[in-house]
């Protein structure tokens, strides 16, 4: 059984890299308007709250809730993104 402290600081420390991971998105974002780069710092969030969240409510598993469904949520919007991206006509 792992140490709840020790899973707690860890939740912590990947949560706040994530948050970093976003905010340097957001800056890539707000030079370029590309929604890529949006995409990708609105999906860090969403991983980083993925991992505050079980700590903050207390969840000894994030499988037990639907706390995952986050990361499910992060994973498949970089997955548009990037589709959508590659998709879209270059130009006229």
């Amino acid at each position: 059984m792992p140490n709840p402290i020790i899973v707690a600081f860890m939740g912590g420390a990947i949560a706040m890299a994530s948050l970093a991971a976003g905010i340097f998105f957001l800056r890539f974002w707000a030079r370029t308007r590309d929604r890529l780069f949006l995409a990708f710092a609105v999906a860090f969030w969403l991983m980083a709250l993925n991992q505050a969240l079980p700590v903050l409510l207390g969840l000894p598993d994030e499988s037990l809730a639907g706390v995952y469904l986050l990361r499910f949520a992060a994973f498949a919007l970089i997955i548009l993104a990037i589709v959508s991206k590659n998709v879209r006509p270059k130009g006229g």
